[in-house]
């Protein structure tokens, strides 16, 4: 067999396919290496998004236990904690009178009365709210409203540490009196577990111990707002015939700003607006809508859940706007005795009893340490 020969067009040939390969392998290189930068530029800027997507399609945590804890429980009704919130008080009286239709209830309710207290600022008569207290805290709770701006400085063991509520500016002798008093019972509304509510100011003092008093109001049969129908100035002189019809001058009725509700007049007291209304538009100052707006819509829609009779002892024999005021020179042992049993009689439950008066009024801050020289004896507490 003849032998094979090359000849020059076959080494073109190969020369040229050698350079083309070669060009290939440089410019696959290139384009790598362009690829590799750009993939390195894009990574750096959309890994945080990569990182986002990843995490929420595959969390490297799972929050079940969190999740447990924001279920709605039936704690979050009974215990509400201690009466701070962001609600207006249309949020607030909405919230406050929703109730129940259910009768009993679902848990273990050991009804409490709600002390209610309406000041400016300081309780100087705290100590001795205390001692009246102490060792009943299943029994009570306890509302503050100040001075928007006045902190109530207590320490934590206190009956009263943590209980101001949302407050608003008060004017004596005007409809704001009855917002203070309406948020007061709002407020203690929240916690299902408030049966009566006490409304007091910082010169009330208790004159009997907690469990007398505990007992009395919570076995009553009413409520203990003071009402009653007086011919002159300073009763129907003080009705404005711009009420009627809604509210009639035979309906009209004063009594004292110092009153004691069950839950159910409470939550209709609350939840009122339109009589409301009505003494915020035609009961200005020499009117005293505190003393008349509670006796007479008690009146017109609950007279017989009533007593018509305050449990808060005042003295009004001295002429003038305001009641006698008691300090340390007249408290004694005789005094607070003739508070507990004044000679007088009174209903409880349709029966005639000669305790009328669990609190008393108006007494300055230094009739305090007398008068807690006194609690064992004569208040026994």
């Amino acid at each position: 067999m003849a032998p094979t020969s090359k000849t020059k067009s076959d080494d073109k040939q190969q020369q040229g396919d050698w350079s083309v390969g070669v060009i290939k392998i440089v410019s696959s290189m290139v384009f790598f290496m362009a690829g590799a930068v750009l993939g390195l530029s894009l990574g750096a800027r959309f890994t945080p998004y990569l990182s986002i997507q990843t995490e929420l399609f595959f969390p490297s945590k799972m929050y079940t236990a969190n999740c447990a804890k924001e279920r709605l429980n039936i704690k979050s009704f009974v215990h509400p904690g201690p009466p701070a919130h962001d609600m207006s008080d249309e949020e607030l009286f909405w919230r406050a009178t929703l109730a129940p239709r259910m009768e009993g209830y679902p848990f273990e309710r050991a009804p409490r009365v709600a002390f209610m207290f309406l000041t400016c600022g300081p309780l100087p008569l705290l100590p001795l709210w205390e001692r009246f207290f102490e060792g009943n805290e299943r029994l009570y709770s306890v509302y503050v409203h100040t001075l928007p701006n006045y902190k109530l400085h207590v320490n934590e063991s206190s009956a009263f540490y943590g209980r101001q509520i949302p407050s608003k500016e008060t004017s004596w002798g005007s409809i704001s009196l009855v917002d203070a008093e309406k948020r007061l019972m709002a407020n203690a509304l929240l916690d299902f577990s408030n049966e009566r509510f006490v409304l007091l100011s910082e010169s009330c003092i208790p004159v009997f111990n907690f469990s007398t008093v505990y007992g009395y109001l919570t076995n009553s049969v009413h409520s203990f707002v003071e009402a009653y129908d007086e011919d002159s100035p300073r009763a129907r002189g003080r009705y404005s015939r711009h009420m009627w019809p809604d509210i009639r001058l035979h309906q009209w009725r004063k009594g004292s700003e110092w009153f004691e509700l069950n839950r159910e007049l409470a939550v209709s007291v609350v939840a009122d607006y339109k009589y409301y209304k009505i003494f915020g538009k035609h009961c200005k100052p020499s009117c005293y809508p505190d003393e008349h707006y509670f006796p007479t819509y008690l009146n017109m829609f609950h007279g017989a859940s009533n007593s018509n009779r305050t449990i808060t002892w005042v003295d009004w024999s001295h002429l003038g706007p305001h009641p006698a005021n008691y300090g340390q020179e007249n408290i004694t042992a005789e005094f607070i005795q003739s508070i507990r049993s004044n000679g007088t009689t009174c209903t409880y439950n349709f029966k005639q009893t000669s305790t009328c008066y669990l609190f008393a009024r108006k007494f300055d801050p230094s009739a305090l340490e007398p008068l807690l020289n006194l609690t064992s004896t004569v208040m026994q507490f």
